[in-house]
């Protein structure tokens, strides 16, 4: 098993809680409660489930978007192309 210098009870698979414990502990910052969180901070953050949840909601809406866009300008192009080539 690895060793680390953070003194931790956090599993491995939960990078996030790692990364927020390794901060804490190596360079002494702590995480701001969540009324000390203001703006978009407030929903859009590393700190809180919440924000995670949020972060990880708009890359799949990206994606997903992204998506949507691609196929709709490549049915276009195919519609185009088959009009272009039968007249």
């Amino acid at each position: 098993m690895p060793t680390s210098p953070v003194k931790t009870r956090i599993p491995l698979t939960s990078f996030g809680h790692l990364i927020s414990e390794v901060k804490r502990q190596l360079f002494g910052i702590d995480a701001p409660t969540p009324t000390e969180l203001t703006g978009w901070r407030k929903h859009f953050n590393s700190y809180t489930l919440q924000g995670r949840r949020n972060f990880v909601l708009v890359t799949y809406g990206v994606l997903a978007l992204t998506a949507a866009v691609y196929m709709m300008r490549h049915s276009r192009k195919e519609e185009h192309e088959t009009a272009s080539a039968s007249s």
